[in-house]
C-alpha cells in the first residue's frame, strides 16, 4: 500500500522522529556517549575492522572507544550523530569550539549579567578563568571578580547577601584539610554559597608543566615566596608578572589545565547558573 501524502512510509510526518544533526568528530570536541554517560574529548576517529570508532578522553585522562552510530552521542544536552571528519585540505564540518571545549555560538551577544557571582582569590586566577571559560561565562551572564586573598571572605559574603536568585561561588587556592583556607570556607558555606578549591599552592601550578615547557613545577622551601622561588629555580630572569604572562600565553584550552581546577570551575559555573 502506498500513500499519496506520505509515500511508502505510512507514518504521519508529525510523528516521525527528526534525524539528529551530524557533527564531525574533530579532535578536542567534547561529547557524552548516550548509552554509558561517559563524557570526554575526542582524541581520534578511525576506521577499524569493526567499523568507524571514536576514542574519548575524560578529564582524568581515561580513554574509552565507542562505535559511531546514529544518535549515539550528546553535545550540550542535544543528541547528535558523530561522523568522520573531512579529509585534510577540506573545510571541517564540525562546529567551532571554545577554549573550555563547549560548542561556540556564532554571533552570540553577552547575556545581561546575573545577580550571582564567582569570586576567585587573585588577578591571576581571574585571568586564567577568563582565558579558558570566558566565552561560556559571557553567554551565561556570569561575572568573575577577585578577592586578593581569602581572609576577608566572611565579610564579603555577608555584604553580598547571597540568595536563591543571587548565588555565590568561590574558588580558593590550596583548599586542603586543616589549612587556613579550609577553616574560612567552613564559616561561609550555605545553600546559596559554594566554596570549592584545588590543592595547588598557587594557580600557576594548575597549568600542566608540559604546556609551559618544563618537566615539573619546582619544590619551593617553606617560608620563601613561592612565585619568586619558582622563577629562580627555573632560571627565569624576570619578575613574577612577566613569568605569569609567559605561563598564561601557554594555555590554549582546557587540556592545558589540571583536572582539579577544571572540575572546580565547572562546578562553580553550574552552581551560579542553576536555580536553587
Amino acid at each position: 500500500m502506498r500513500s499519496r501524502s506520505y509515500g511508502p512510509d505510512l507514518t504521519p510526518p508529525w510523528k516521525r522522529s527528526k534525524p539528529a544533526p551530524e557533527v564531525a568528530a574533530e579532535p578536542d570536541l567534547v561529547v557524552e556517549e548516550v548509552g554509558t554517560g561517559f563524557c570526554g574529548a575526542v582524541v581520534r576517529c578511525e576506521k577499524t575492522a569493526e567499523g568507524v570508532t571514536v576514542t574519548l578522553e575524560d578529564r582524568f585522562g581515561k580513554h574509552r572507544v565507542f562505535p559511531l552510530v546514529p544518535r549515539g552521542f550528546m553535545i550540550d544536552g542535544q543528541v547528535v550523530t558523530l561522523v568522520r571528519p573531512a579529509p585534510a585540505g577540506r573545510a571541517p564540518a564540525g562546529p567551532r569550539l571554545t577554549a573550555s571545549g563547549s560548542i561556540a555560538v556564532p554571533g552570540a551577544r553577552a547575556r545581561v549579567a546575573r545577580a550571582g557571582r564567582i569570586y576567585v582569590e587573585g588577578r591571576h586566577d581571574a585571568e586564567l578563568v577568563e582565558r579558558v571559560w570566558g566565552d561560556d561565562l559571557r553567554i551565561e551572564g556570569v561575572v568573575v571578580e577577585y578577592l586578593e586573598g581569602v581572609d576577608d571572605l566572611p565579610g564579603i559574603v555577608a555584604e553580598f547577601a547571597p540568595g536563591p536568585d543571587a548565588r555565590l561561588g568561590v574558588l580558593v587556592d590550596h583548599l586542603v584539610p586543616g589549612s587556613k583556607e579550609s577553616r574560612i570556607a567552613e564559616r561561609v558555606g550555605g545553600p546559596d554559597v559554594l566554596v570549592v578549591g584545588h590543592p595547588f599552592v598557587d594557580v600557576w601550578q594548575a597549568v600542566k608543566p608540559a604546556a609551559v615547557g618544563i618537566p615539573a613545577w619546582p619544590t619551593v622551601p617553606r617560608g620563601q615566596d613561592w612565585k619568586t622561588g619558582v622563577c629562580r629555580a627555573l632560571g627565569w630572569e624576570e619578575h613574577t608578572g612577566a613569568a605569569w604572562r609567559r605561563i598564561l600565553a601557554s594555555v590554549r584550552s582546557y587540556k592545558d589545565l589540571e583536572p582539579e581546577l577544571l572540575g572546580a570551575v565547572e562546578h562553580l559555573i553550574d552552581h551560579v547558573t542553576t536555580p536553587a
